[in-house]
Order: structure tokens, then C-alpha cells, then sequence
């Protein structure tokens, strides 16, 4: 049996156990690279891990270079079967016929208003709130990255939502829920207790030996 310890911030470590990468969305920065070169290396190591997906989260880029880049990730991840999200440039998404789109809420929002039809396998929007959550359902959303869940730099002086805020979110939704915001290895196994389909992470993935080897 393996037994558990803790970390100082009270997360729970499991030594013995594999991280199921099933479980785990990449959402990408390239920005924590010095060339372009870098980053589809890292992305390609990512890929062979097996992840749930890949979200192409690149949201200062102008349009024509993003699809450049995007056909580039595609690809990767189509060597090794691994769903790649777009994100934000809906019809870069749909020119490109991406595994899926994943927007803003209030983009998502508007463009509904607008009449587009958004017809991607996967559709997908971040969530901060049940009321939010719910209203992604009623926009056709299948699934949801429900945060932030624990601190993280990218949010510098919020304090996060919470496993709490994550069941509520569960509880209020019928489409999975992915957990972002923090999410380390360790902390994995408390979202996926708390209901979540998965977690989502971007730095920690992105770079380092904390996921990778």
C-alpha cells in the first residue's frame, strides 16, 4: 500500500504514483521560451506523454502567426493523437479544422449573439464562477476549466477559488470540468477527488522537471 505525506502547503504527495496524463490539458506559452525552435521541442515531449489535449493559448500574437504556429502544433500533436484545442481565433480554428475551440466567456458570448454556429468536436470557455459554468452550458460548451483553483503566478494577488468553488462547479455541471489555476502532479489527485475530469497546467508543464523528466 502506498502511503501518503503531505507538502508544506498541504497538498498530498503520492511517491509511488504515475501521473495519468489522461487526465492532464496542456495549455501552452510560448513566451517562456527563447526560440520557437524551444518551445515545439518542449510541446513535442508533452505530446508523446499522452495528455487529454493541447490548448494553443497564444493570445498576443496577430492572427496570421498564430496560424502559422498553429499548423505547426497541429501537426505535433496529430503524431501522437493528441486533440489540439485552439484558443481565441475562432476562424483560425475553423480555416485550420481544429480538434476543438476554446474562447474567453465573453467572446464565446458574443459570438453566439452573433448567430456563428461554433461547430468544433470540442467547445470549451474558462469559468470563475457556478454562474458561469451554467452559462456555458446553455452556449453549447462541452466541457469547462473551471479557476483558479490553487495560487499560481500567473494570477499574482488573487487569492484562488478553491477545491469548494471546483465541487460547486461539479456539482452544477453535466459537462466535465477541468481544474486550472496551480495544478501540479501532487495536487492532481485532489481535483480528480473533488470531481474534475482533469487538471490543467501551462508553466509548470511548459518548463521544468515537474511533470517531465
Amino acid at each position: 500500500m502506498t502511503m501518503s505525506t503531505f507538502n508544506s502547503d498541504g497538498t498530498r504527495v503520492y511517491p509511488d504514483a504515475e501521473i495519468d496524463f489522461a487526465k492532464v490539458i496542456c495549455v501552452t506559452n510560448r513566451g517562456l521560451f527563447k526560440s520557437q525552435a524551444d518551445f515545439l521541442q518542449r510541446l513535442e515531449k508533452i505530446a508523446a506523454a499522452g495528455p487529454k489535449a493541447v490548448v494553443l493559448r497564444e493570445k498576443d500574437m496577430e492572427p496570421a502567426d498564430y496560424e502559422a504556429l498553429a499548423k505547426k502544433v497541429m501537426a505535433v500533436c496529430r503524431r501522437y493523437d493528441v486533440p489540439c484545442i485552439l484558443h481565441q481565433f475562432s476562424e483560425t480554428a475553423q480555416k485550420l479544422q481544429s480538434d476543438g475551440l476554446h474562447l474567453p466567456l465573453p467572446q464565446l458570448r458574443r459570438l453566439r449573439a452573433e448567430g456563428q454556429k461554433l461547430t468544433f468536436p470540442e467547445l470549451g470557455t474558462s469559468c470563475h464562477s457556478v454562474q458561469d459554468v451554467r452559462e456555458a452550458m446553455k452556449l453549447g460548451c462541452t466541457y469547462v476549466f473551471a479557476g483558479h483553483i490553487y495560487a499560481t503566478s500567473c494570477k499574482p494577488g488573487l487569492a484562488p477559488r478553491g477545491l469548494t468553488f471546483l465541487r460547486e462547479a461539479v456539482k452544477a455541471s453535466s459537462i466535465p470540468v477541468y481544474a486550472i489555476g496551480g495544478m501540479t502532479p501532487a495536487r492532481l489527485p485532489e481535483v480528480l477527488a473533488a470531481g474534475a475530469a482533469g487538471g490543467c497546467a501551462m508553466s509548470s508543464l511548459m518548463t521544468g522537471s515537474l511533470w517531465l523528466s
